[in-house]
């Protein structure tokens, strides 16, 4: 690590800058720090704590320690100091000191023979401002001993506002001008109440309060120790350093606030989707991995943006910051199960994935993404893909739970993907042994994915399941030996966390449950779920849940999750799609029905059904309930069958290729 130097400084040293490290420089708060976000109440502990400490001990000599601060070298300017670690302690001291500057020279003006005020004046002053060496005195207040940089902070000005003249800029409400007007407040009802003794408050903060400065000699060994110390917040970040190396591209001032209100705007995006921006330029570094054939190890991020000789040269091609805020937004929409990219069934593949125990399935969609998204078709392909990946990243981590197991590739796949549109599994079958591996893995972290998977599939009409869900145990891990018709704990208890013991519920009824009686909680509680599995295990004819329904139970799951894996995976062909046609459009009353065929490369003929239907079961005689789902089959009839020859006949048929005689030959059947 690089030369670092650690010392013990009051805040006059500290802020007077006046030793042989820091003398005649100037605090910088760079680009890549956070906006200033202390708020009054922070102030308000700030300064009753400092109140208090200075009430129980100003007859004696204890020190108030303010923790430490982080800075270095700037690597532009040999006269500047980045802060670090501190910009937002640093900040509010400067506020408060100014507020008690303002209060000394109200007090000058009307007693000019006030001595302590005048050597408190003179004592605040080397703490702001630069300080002529000859005469001693402030001749400049705008040439203050901090400046903040920070790219996305609008109120920079205000501060330096405050700084210099005292005042607050009209009409402002800034988190400066709030804070200031904070401490000028505090320090007016302190004067007023303790007469003299404000003076001796503010001695006492410019002479003990402490802070321990560590300073290092560059940028990499001062984010090192600071991610080390920093136990009050968030380190800073990856994206942080990118936010500054993007604004030192701008070279006008309107490029500069056009940048400014676009990172913003790109901050509320990953907000509002529940990734951070760290995570986006992790999936945009996998997009552009993919472009460049990569398929070695990751790098760290910032290494990896920063590239050969630190120079971001991704940063300065010309379609980066569009095609990341385009990732943005669109990740924005996947989490929040948007129509605009999904269908409903890539919805429900999306929810397995998100218990899935790493992030590498991101990677690929996000290059698919990358590669598709100007495609008319990208919901039907983004499906199709979403259905093969979730099989693999499942099949895989059952079968070897690391990540080291699904990460090359995870690789390989995006590369392909990049190349192709689609990746192949003409490499990777389901061993003879994965049935048994699938069976040991009801109590691992994959339980509640898989549990989920199941059931979607156990009801293609299943409708996407939302809110928190738990993994609800039909037999109680706790219970009660009369429940259970002389079936004991020890032979029960191998059963209790088989798949077949287990059910997705929906967190609020699943706590309602609790560990009661089969009979009461599908009478009370199964009935009232919107899993459609759940409803059908509240219309079980028995009251008791034995030994023999977890057995029935775990084999139809497990027969269930193998018929998926196999079919997406061992009889995975190169799917890339050739073209896609809408065959037949029938509307019937207020149901509607669309039948897709999609050619793949290899010859595959796949048909897609979407339905737009009253759903019976929550359906009555006086109110109407419909449902939309997708199903899909390479053997049209099975699918025309589900709407049926009289609905064909009667209804209104809104288009049909001529070309194809799917319709005709299903009819003359």
């Amino acid at each position: 690590m690089a030369d670092l130097h650690v010392s013990k400084k009051n805040i006059r040293s500290l802020l007077s800058l006046d030793d042989a490290n820091t003398k005649g420089k100037t605090f910088i708060i760079p680009e890549y720090q956070r906006p200033y976000r202390w708020d009054k109440d922070t102030c308000d502990v700030l300064w009753t704590d400092f109140v208090n400490f200075y009430i129980d001990h100003k007859d004696d000599d204890k020190e108030y320690f303010l923790g430490s601060i982080v800075t270095c070298a700037d690597s532009d300017n040999s006269s500047y100091i980045d802060i670090i670690d501190g910009q937002q302690r640093i900040t509010s001291l400067l506020l408060l000191l100014r507020a008690f500057y303002y209060k000394l020279e109200k007090q000058n003006v009307s007693d000019p023979d006030d001595d302590d005020v005048k050597g408190l004046m003179q004592s605040i002053e080397p703490c702001i401002w630069k300080v002529n060496p000859m005469s001693k005195k402030v001749t400049d207040k705008a040439s203050t001993h901090i400046k903040s940089l920070v790219a996305t902070d609008d109120a920079n000005e205000e501060f330096q506002i405050i700084l210099e003249s005292g005042e607050i800029p009209a009409h402002s409400n800034s988190s400066y001008a709030e804070n200031y007007k904070t401490f000028l407040e505090k320090c007016n009802d302190y004067a007023q109440n303790a007469l003299s003794g404000w003076k001796e408050l503010c001695l006492f903060i410019l002479e003990r309060c402490i802070i321990l400065p560590i300073e290092c000699t560059d940028l990499d060994s001062a984010l090192t120790i600071f991610g080390t110390l920093n136990n009050r917040g968030l380190a800073l970040s990856d994206s942080d350093i990118f936010k500054a190396e993007l604004y030192k591209l701008c070279k006008t001032a309107d490029e500069k606030k056009q940048f400014t209100n676009e990172w913003k705007q790109l901050e509320q995006t990953v907000e509002d989707g529940g990734f951070t921006l760290d995570d986006l330029f992790r999936y945009y570094m996998h997009v552009n991995r993919a472009s460049r054939n990569i398929t070695a190890k990751e790098i760290a991020l910032r290494a990896f943006y920063a590239g050969e000789g630190s120079k971001f040269a991704i940063f300065k091609e010309p379609n980066f910051f569009k095609e990341l805020t385009d990732l943005a937004e669109f990740w924005n929409s996947v989490y929040s199960y948007e129509d605009i990219y999904c269908e409903d069934e890539a919805k429900k593949y999306i929810h397995c994935l998100s218990y899935y125990p790493n992030e590498y399935w991101k990677y690929p969609v996000s290059v698919f993404f990358q590669v598709h998204k100007r495609k008319d078709d990208f919901r039907t392909l983004f499906t199709l893909y979403l259905k093969k990946l979730l099989a693999f990243m499942f099949a895989r981590f059952i079968e070897n739970p690391t990540v080291n197991a699904v990460r090359d590739k995870v690789f390989s796949f995006y590369v392909e993907t990049f190349k192709t549109g689609t990746f192949t599994l003409d490499s990777y079958k389901l061993p003879d042994t994965f049935e048994s591996h699938l069976k040991r893995f009801p109590t691992s972290k994959m339980a509640k994915g898989l549990l989920l998977l199941n059931a979607y599939l156990f009801d293609p009409k299943q409708t996407l399941l939302s809110g928190k869900l738990e993994i609800e145990h039909i037999l109680p891990q706790r219970w009660q030996n009369t429940n259970y018709n002389g079936w004991d704990k020890a032979e029960a208890e191998k059963h209790i966390e088989m798949f077949g013991n287990k059910i997705i519920f929906e967190k609020r009824l699943n706590i309602q449950a609790g560990n009661g009686y089969f009979g009461k909680k599908k009478s009370d509680y199964y009935c009232k779920s919107k899993v459609h599995e759940v409803v059908a295990l509240s219309k079980y004819p028995q009251n008791d849940w034995l030994k023999e329904d977890i057995e029935q139970r775990e084999d139809k799951i497990i027969q269930r999750l193998m018929d998926f894996f196999v079919e997406n995976i061992n009889n995975d062909k190169k799917n890339t799609v050739l073209t896609k046609n809408l065959c037949f459009h029938l509307q019937s009353g207020q149901e509607e029905f669309k039948l897709n065929e999609t050619c793949f490369q290899d010859g595959t003929i796949l048909y897609e059904l979407e339905c737009h239907e009253i759903d019976m079961a929550k359906s009555s005689l006086t109110k109407k309930v419909f449902a939309d789902f997708c199903i899909s089959n390479e053997d049209p009839d099975l699918l025309l069958e589900h709407i049926g020859k009289t609905k064909i006949l009667s209804g209104n048929i809104i288009f049909l290729d001529e070309k194809n005689d799917i319709i005709v030959n299903f009819l003359e059947k």
